[in-house]
């Protein structure tokens, strides 16, 4: 089942965060990754939160995406967005894909 991690995040440092965008996705890949938001546009359609900058990345499973956030591989990136900016990270587990057509129609 896939796995997302939305970090919620307030860039305190543009120049800094522009290493950490150079450093970060080959570790992203490394683990089976990709970025499927990456600081773009947003609206609040309801509610309160009002994020800064959001990016949200997918992997293969909750396993890969904690083995990546806590890897040696991403270290260095990690400590540069640290530095860079402020956020609020989660992880959270897709919905089971739908089953294929074959296994519904006899």
């Amino acid at each position: 089942m896939p796995a997302y991690v939305i970090n919620d995040m307030e860039v305190t440092d543009p120049e800094l965060l522009e290493e950490y965008k150079k450093l970060a996705p080959a570790t992203v890949e490394q683990f089976g990754g990709r970025f499927l938001v990456r600081g773009g546009a947003l609206g609040v359609l309801e509610g309160a939160w009002r994020p800064k900058r959001l990016v949200i990345l997918e992997f293969p499973d909750r396993a890969r995406a904690e083995a990546w956030a806590n890897s040696a591989e991403y270290a260095p990136a990690k400590q540069v967005r640290q530095r860079a900016s402020r956020s609020n990270i989660i992880v959270v587990e897709g919905a089971a894909p739908p089953p294929a057509a074959a296994e519904t129609n006899p």
